[in-house]
């Protein structure tokens, strides 16, 4: 972090994905220890809380990352995550005002696009923000005390499944 701090936000460095600046690994890093301490956190059996901005922004990231292994990696797993026309809406129930912490995700046979925002979709996943996270990224269940699925359960199961970084 040190090194980060000293380079500042803007320095030009190695990148794998569009921004080859050091503020994409500050982000990058700052998502990678919100993730992996709530790795810990449910191993030990603790209680797992995370500022409603970084959560909300490790969302962010996540979509930006996956649009972007979608778009410029032609794998296997990439093109998977094309389909017939379907959305989700993911849904923070106990954020604070200002925030929107909603996400939609519509995908069909181009792919799949996002934004922040809330509307009706094929299926929706509903409940606290860091719950959600801990969803998106599959450390916790669809069925976590909580969380609440509405809607076509299928279509979350089989994107969170496809969907990754790589």
């Amino acid at each position: 972090m040190a090194a980060l701090r000293e380079a500042g936000p803007d320095a030009r460095v190695w990148g794998w994905r569009g921004d080859p600046s050091a503020g994409f690994w500050a982000r990058r890093m700052t998502h990678e220890i919100t993730v992996h301490r709530a790795d810990a956190a449910l191993t030990a059996g603790l209680s797992y809380d995370v500022a409603p901005d970084v959560a909300a922004d490790a969302l962010d990231e996540w979509l930006e990352t996956v649009e972007w292994v979608q778009r410029h990696r032609e794998n296997e797993a990439a093109l998977r995550l094309h389909g017939p026309t379907r959305s989700i809406h993911f849904h923070a129930t106990d954020t604070v005002p200002g925030l929107n912490a909603e996400w939609i995700v519509e995908f069909d046979g181009d792919g799949f696009g996002w934004r922040r925002g809330h509307e009706k979709a094929t299926v929706a996943l509903r409940g606290p923000l860091a719950s959600v996270l801990l969803a998106f990224y599959r450390r916790l269940p669809l069925d976590a005390p909580g969380l609440e699925v509405l809607g076509d359960r299928v279509v979350l199961e089989s994107w969170l499944a496809r969907a990754s970084f790589g």
